[in-house]
C-alpha cells in the first residue's frame, strides 16, 4: 500500500501528506514532555560486541521499571535475568516464535499483521489456531470464555496485542487477571504483546495509569508469561530499536541462545541512551503526557469519524488507532480497497482492515470479513491529523 502513495509522491515527513496510516506516533517535542534526546555518548567498550541479551544496567532499569509500576505490593520481583532486550519489537518476537517447540498456537483476528509473517516463517513446527472473536465483544476474546478456548483448542501458546492493533481494545482490570490465571493454570504460554500499554484512556479522558500483565502475576519466574514491550511507541523512539521480553528466568535463558543464532545482540550506545529515557521521573512526566495529548487527539478523530458516518467499532481505550466500519458509507467508497486509493487522490493514508486479518498460508484476502474496515492512525501530530481528516470529510462529502 505504502508502494501506491509512493507512486503519487509519498515520502515519510512529507508535508503535503497526513498519513493517518502511520504505524508510530509522533515523535517531535510534545506538550508537557521531556525534551527529546538529541545526543547520545559512545564509550570506547562500545566499539565491541555487547551482551545478547542486553546490558545489564538496561536489564536492570527495565525490571525495576515493570516492579515500580506493576509490583510494588508483591513478593515476587523482576530482575535483570528476566529481560532480554532486542533491536526492535519484531527482532524480540523472532527469538520468542525460535524458543516455541512444536506447539499450538491461538491469536484472535483482527490483530498485529507481523504476527502472520511470524507464524507463516514456523510452519510445521506451530500449529496456528484462529480464535473467532465478534464486533459485540470489540473483537476481543471475553475473559470468561478465555478458559474454554485454551482448554477446547489444546493451545499450548496464545499470542495477542493488549492493547490491541488494530482496534484499541484493552483486556484490563479482572479481565487481564483472568486471561493470566488461565494460563498458569493451564501451562499455556501467554505471549502479552504491549508495546501500546501506556496509551490508555478512560473514554474521552487519559487513563491514570498504563496496563500489563506484569501486574496479575503471582511468581515472575513461574508464571507462563512473556511481556513485549519496548521504546517504540509508549516512549515515542521507534527509529532507536530497542524492544524487550520480560518473563521466568528458565525462558528467558532460551531466548537468550537463539538470540546468538539470529541477532548477535543490540546496540550498546543506543541502550546507554535509553536509560535517560526510562529514568523513573523522564518515564513518568512522557507517558503522563502522551495519555494528555494522545487522548484530545483520540476525541478529535473519534468525533470526526463519526460524524462522517463511519462506525467506530470499537471507540478506542488504548493505543492511537481507530478501528472503523465504512459500510454504511455511499458505494463505492464502502469498500477498504476503494476508500483506500481515493484517499490517495486526495494525498491521505490509510490502512484496509483486510491486513489485519491474519490468515497464515492464505494466497489472497479477497473474502476477508474486514474488507469494509480500515484502520486510521492518531499518531501523526495534531495539526497533520486534523489536514487528512478534512480532507476526508471533503471526499466522503462529494459521494453524497
Amino acid at each position: 500500500m505504502v508502494a501506491e502513495a509512493m507512486k503519487l509522491g509519498f515520502y515519510n515527513g512529507n508535508p503535503e501528506w497526513s498519513n493517518l496510516g502511520q504505524g508510530q506516533p509522533e515523535v517531535g517535542e510534545m506538550e508537557g514532555a521531556p525534551p527529546r534526546i538529541k545526543t547520545f555518548t559512545v564509550e570506547p567498550t562500545d566499539h565491541q560486541y555487547g551482551p545478547l541479551n542486553g546490558t545489564q544496567e538496561l536489564r536492570e532499569a527495565i525490571a525495576h521499571h515493570y516492579n515500580s509500576l506493576f509490583r510494588k505490593d508483591k513478593a515476587s520481583q523482576y530482575t535483570a535475568d528476566n529481560v532480554s532486550v532486542a533491536m526492535g519489537g519484531r527482532l524480540v518476537l523472532s527469538r520468542v516464535f525460535a524458543t516455541l517447540g512444536k506447539t499450538r498456537l491461538g491469536y484472535q483476528v483482527p490483530d498485529y499483521t507481523a504476527y502472520e509473517d511470524l507464524i507463516n516463517y514456523h510452519e510445521g513446527k506451530i500449529d496456528p489456531i484462529q480464535i473467532e472473536t465478534y464486533a459485540a465483544n470489540d473483537f476481543s476474546i471475553p475473559s470468561a470464555d478465555f478458559g474454554k478456548a485454551i482448554i477446547n483448542n489444546n493451545l499450548g501458546a496464545y499470542l495477542f496485542s493488549n492493547p490491541c492493533n488494530p482496534t484499541g481494545h484493552v483486556v484490563q482490570g479482572d479481565d487481564l487477571k483472568e486471561y493470566v490465571r488461565v494460563s498458569r493454570d493451564e501451562n499455556c504460554v501467554l505471549i502479552s504483546d504491549e508495546f501500546y500499554s501506556h496509551f490508555i484512556y478512560d473514554n474521552e479522558d487519559p487513563g491514570p495509569v498504563a496496563i500489563s500483565a506484569a501486574k496479575h502475576i503471582n511468581n515472575v519466574d513461574e508464571d507462563p508469561v512473556l511481556i513485549i514491550d519496548g521504546l517504540t511507541k509508549s516512549f515515542r523512539y521507534p527509529g532507536w530499536r530497542i524492544g524487550w521480553v520480560i518473563g521466568p528466568k528458565s525462558t528467558i535463558d532460551n531466548i537468550n541462545r537463539a538470540a546468538s543464532a539470529i541477532d548477535g545482540g543490540p546496540s550498546q550506545p543506543i541502550q546507554r541512551a535509553a536509560l535517560q529515557v526510562l529514568a523513573p521521573a523522564n518515564a513518568k512526566q512522557e507517558t503522563d503526557a502522551l495519555r494528555k495529548v494522545f487522548s484530545r487527539k483520540r476525541n478529535y478523530m473519534v468525533n470526526c469519524l463519526k460524524e462522517n458516518g463511519i462506525i467506530c467499532s470499537p471507540e478506542p481505550l488504548g493505543t492511537f488507532y481507530v478501528w472503523a466500519d465504512i459500510s454504511k458509507l455511499p458505494e463505492p467508497i464502502n469498500n477498504s480497497n476503494v476508500f483506500f486509493n481515493e484517499a490517495l487522490k486526495r494525498k491521505v493514508m490509510t490502512v484496509p482492515g483486510y491486513f489485519f486479518d491474519i490468515a497464515p498460508g492464505a494466497a489472497n484476502k479477497d473474502n476477508s470479513p474486514f474488507n469494509q474496515y480500515l484502520r486510521f492512525s492518531f499518531g501523526p501530530s495534531e495539526d497533520n491529523m486534523k489536514l487528512g481528516l478534512t480532507r476526508l470529510t471533503e471526499m466522503i462529502q462529494s459521494f453524497k
